[in-house]
């Protein structure tokens, strides 16, 4: 509409150029023929204002129907979008109205349950307000009868009982602690005690230095020779320190291996007895004395075995038994303390059914890696099974040699057999040498720590620290104490002390009275 609107003004204004120009030259010629050339510019304006003017009104008529397509496309568009959202708001409101409806049915059924447990709940509280009147009734009545109130009876009540509980209290623990050791160990304890019955044998305390005794000191010079070139000569041939002092009828010998100390005494035995002492005799009867042992070495080794009854073993087996003669092991004689783990494991096989020459045999050698020719960097228990294994012994002795002390796996039963009876024959009393001076300190840490306890007036440690007697007073600690005393004292003894074996905790009360006739 703008177009046409200006087209319009251009011709209007063309017009009024045309009667301008007419004006000025009307009525000539050049008039006439500016008119006409006016005109017809006004026709051809016109004509071309009215052509464009229609093509105006097609492209807006056009663009018009366009937009109103456009338009119809959005409108219907957007009608569908709200037709979807109207069936999702409809979706939901009946979800909705579902949920509603389900609230609703539990709102009602609480409200039944509600209304079910106030009922019980006077019920309840009718017949607790009937049993409270009755016991209340019941009180009066046990007052009225016993003439105490309730809270002095319920006092005395408590205390009678607590006594009474305490006592049986401490009565069902020694009943269930009798039970458990009669149950637990009474099979054990049964197979301990008749092998140690039925084993006794003397323990020879072996110690570094061995005394050899003579006649007069004539014979200290004789052995000592000139200028002390005999006793040079009998050292260097047997490596034995011979120390000749000012003790009278004695020389003493000092070595730490027992087989040249041995050695070294049957060489002067024999020396002293022939009279005659040089050092080429000297090393000749040294070399004499060396074959004789050899020979008694074989010979103890023999006989060891035919007297426990262990049969078929190696030569050089047999030889390694006998030389634990001359060897200690913690003061204890070492063929003495492997004889009895033998017959410690024969009594203990039979028990529990094994074969007990089989144990027996194990049990004689299970220590024979501390024998050896040379010093091996190996365990003694590592090194006796290798020998074993060398001189083709069964595989149940050689494992129980090389586990007796847990350097390797256990495969049989035969080992904890071994392990368990070397550790009695090394922990019964008097086995095995103790420093006096941690003996004493353990004698008197038992001691100080029963006298720890209130009530105690004197505490003991006797039978070389196997039992402790504790003297307390009879005022201050009853009967009942006096046995929960040593179960306390024995408790502690086993949680913060080390011993061997067992340790007895006897307390003593007594009670005495004086009286005096004048």
């Amino acid at each position: 509409m703008n177009i046409f609107l200006t087209f319009t003004l251009i011709a209007c204004v063309a017009l009024l150029v045309g009667l301008v120009i007419g004006y000025f030259l009307g009525g000539s010629k050049l008039n006439r023929s500016a008119r006409r050339k006016a005109q017809s510019l006004i026709k051809e304006s016109e004509l071309k204002a009215d052509a464009l003017k229609n093509d105006k009104i097609l492209q807006a008529k056009e663009k018009f129907l366009q937009l109103k397509s456009d338009h119809d496309k959005q409108v219907h568009e957007r009608q569908s979008q709200m037709q979807q959202a109207e069936a999702r708001i409809k979706n939901k409101e009946s979800d909705l109205n579902r949920k509603i409806e389900d609230v609703n049915r539990k709102d009602r059924e609480l409200e039944q349950q509600r209304n079910q447990l106030a009922s019980q709940w006077d019920t309840y509280k009718i017949k607790s307000d009937e049993i409270e009147k009755a016991h209340r009734h019941q009180v009066d009545m046990l007052e009225k009868i016993s003439g105490l109130k309730a809270d002095e009876a319920k006092l005395q009540l408590v205390e009678s009982i607590k006594s009474e509980a305490k006592t049986q209290a401490m009565g069902y623990i020694k009943e269930i602690q009798d039970e458990a050791k009669l149950t637990a160990n009474k099979e054990a304890r049964k197979i301990v005690l008749q092998t140690i019955q039925r084993v006794a044998t003397e323990t020879a305390v072996e110690n570094a230095i061995s005394v050899f005794h003579i006649e007069g000191d004539e014979t200290k010079g004789r052995i000592i020779g000139r200028e002390g070139r005999n006793i040079r000569a009998l050292e260097a041939a047997t490596g034995v320190e011979i120390i000749v002092d000012d003790t009278p009828d004695a020389i003493t010998l000092s070595c730490f291996d027992p087989i040249r100390r041995e050695i070294c005494r049957l060489a002067l035995h024999q020396l002293v007895t022939d009279g005659r002492i040089h050092p080429a005799r000297i090393e000749e009867v040294v070399e004499k004395t060396k074959r004789m042992l050899e020979e008694e070495i074989i010979e103890t080794g023999k006989r060891t075995c035919i007297d426990l009854g262990v049969h078929g073993l190696h030569p050089e087996l047999i030889r390694v038994v006998g030389r634990m003669k001359y060897r200690s092991s913690y003061g204890q004689n070492l063929l003495q303390h492997s004889r009895e783990v033998a017959n410690l494991c024969a009594i203990m096989a039979s028990e529990m059914g094994l074969n007990p020459k089989l144990a027996k045999r194990a049990g004689l050698l299970h220590d024979i890696g501390k024998v050896p020719d040379d010093e091996p960097e190996l365990p003694h228990a590592l090194l006796g099974m290798k020998w074993a294994e060398k001189y083709k012994e069964k595989p149940e002795v050689v494992n129980a040699i090389g586990a007796h002390h847990d350097e390797i796996e256990m495969t049989s039963l035969y080992a904890p057999i071994i392990q368990v009876c070397d550790a009695i024959s090394g922990a019964r009393p008097g086995a095995r040498r103790e420093m006096a001076e941690q003996y004493i300190k353990r004698l008197k840490d038992l001691e100080s720590l029963a006298s720890g306890f209130d009530g105690v007036e004197k505490s003991y440690a006797i039978q070389a620290g196997r039992e402790v007697r504790v003297i307390v007073s009879s005022d201050k600690v009853t009967d009942a104490r006096a046995e929960q005393m040593a179960f306390e004292i024995a408790q502690k003894i086993q949680t913060d002390m080390t011993y061997p074996g067992q340790v007895k905790v006897t307390v003593i009360r007594e009670v005495r009275a004086t009286g005096i006739a004048k």
